[in-house]
């Protein structure tokens, strides 16, 4: 059985501004000709499929229009999909009756049942082969908020240790349901414990780090574990079988040098074979110009040895000018933009450096920068500034369950 792992999508995300329609559609139609050509047999979808909870109508057609010419192309093809930290659980499962009539899966939400127990059961996923038959079960857990998770007495993190008890669960209760020679497939949004960060893309989880999960999260009998979140393509702990399959567009110039790619699993009954990185072409280049930050006249020169290579209007090259400032330029854009005049590149940012402080500012500041600012340090700044103290424990918890509410429950 081909399984082929993605994450990350942010469909309907932009870049200092600039709308990225088209180059999240010229992903899906290469994803597309990709599970045809590979003769994919189960999509795994491992969450932030939309860059935000509320989805404008475009982003939302792009992903339906995809998914139905997946199943369309490909007749057999499982899909299974979970929401993300980015995305509103409940939006994202609102159409799954529909999608399940042509078996694609779509797991947002935790249900209980009358009791005020984990519904375990649809977090399970059932795997079929050509021949209809099970071959692997995919264990569907979504992005977790602390009132997902079981509620534990405990000295340690609760929310840690709620999220560890949970996935400890669902892989009890898939070991139960399981026959000899069906798999065991992870599918999960969380952050491992060792996984590196995108500086300005990824939208922390939880405040201090403390949602970071260990390793050994998943049992031996897990052969594959699907994860999103975190940008950059990587094994966790240097298991090939623990592997975020990493964002498939740079979503910052932060991540201008990452290798953008999906996954390829291929099991041999219960095992694991081979997994296989397929890279994903960039539609779009990100330029920075120059690469360190240089004066301005430097800079300018630079710019004006930008070659003209005419491309179509959406296939321009997004651009992030680097300038070192040893005093205020008010006329900064206006010179940039001379510079650049009649090149066929989309100026996104420019970059300030102080030659009296290491500290980067945006010149001027965009709605994407403000987007990055931590909630946690303006939290602890504002208490301390009031009380002289930083925030107390408890507080911080609460701080922590409001942050991660879904947007339609925090409105």
């Amino acid at each position: 059985m081909r399984l082929l792992h993605t994450s990350d999508w942010h469909l309907g995300q932009t870049l200092h501004g600039h709308d990225r329609g088209w180059e999240h559609q010229q992903f899906l139609d290469w994803l597309l000709a990709t599970l045809v050509e590979h003769e994919i047999d189960a999509l795994l979808v491992s969450g932030d499929i939309f860059d935000n909870a509320n989805p404008s109508a475009a982003s939302q057609a792009m992903l339906y229009r995809f998914l139905t010419a997946a199943r369309g192309r490909v007749a057999h093809l499982n899909i299974v999909l979970i929401a993300g930290n980015h995305d509103s659980p409940g939006r994202l499962e609102a159409p799954a009756p529909f999608l399940e009539e042509f078996d694609a899966r779509v797991v947002g939400v935790i249900g209980r049942d009358a009791a005020g127990e984990i519904d375990l059961e649809r977090l399970l996923v059932p795997l079929r082969d050509r021949s209809g038959a099970i071959a692997a079960w995919c264990l569907a857990v979504p992005f977790l908020r602390l009132s997902d998770v079981p509620r534990l007495e405990t000295e340690g993190d609760a929310y840690v240790e709620g999220i560890t008890a949970l996935y400890r669960q669902v892989q009890a209760h898939a070991r139960a349901r399981r026959l000899p020679g069906q798999a065991l497939i992870a599918l999960g949004h969380c952050h491992m414990a060792g996984g590196l960060v995108s500086e300005h893309s990824e939208r922390r989880i939880i405040v201090g780090g403390a949602e970071m999960l260990s390793g050994t999260l998943f049992d031996a009998d897990i052969v594959y574990a699907a994860l999103g979140h975190l940008h950059l393509a990587q094994k966790v702990g240097g298991q090939d079988r623990i592997r975020y399959s990493g964002s498939p567009l740079p979503l910052s110039f932060a991540e201008i040098d990452y290798p953008h790619q999906v996954i390829k699993v291929e099991l041999e009954g219960a095992e694991l074979a081979t997994v296989t990185a397929i890279a994903v072409p960039r539609a779009v280049p990100l330029l920075r110009v120059p690469k360190i930050a240089a004066p301005l006249a430097e800079v300018e020169a630079a710019l004006a040895a930008l070659p003209i290579d005419v491309v179509e209007p959406e296939a321009m090259p997004y651009l992030e000018v680097r300038v070192l400032l040893d005093q205020p330029e008010p006329g900064l854009r206006a010179r940039i933009e001379a510079a650049l005049a009649g090149k066929p590149v989309r100026l996104a940012r420019i970059d300030t450096r102080s030659t009296r402080s290491e500290a980067a500012a945006t010149e001027p500041g965009s709605l994407d920068d403000l987007g990055r600012l931590d909630p946690l340090a303006i939290f602890n700044s504002a208490y301390a500034a009031k009380y002289g103290d930083p925030p107390p424990a408890d507080l911080l918890a609460a701080f922590n369950e409001i942050l991660n509410l879904p947007d339609e429950v925090a409105a």
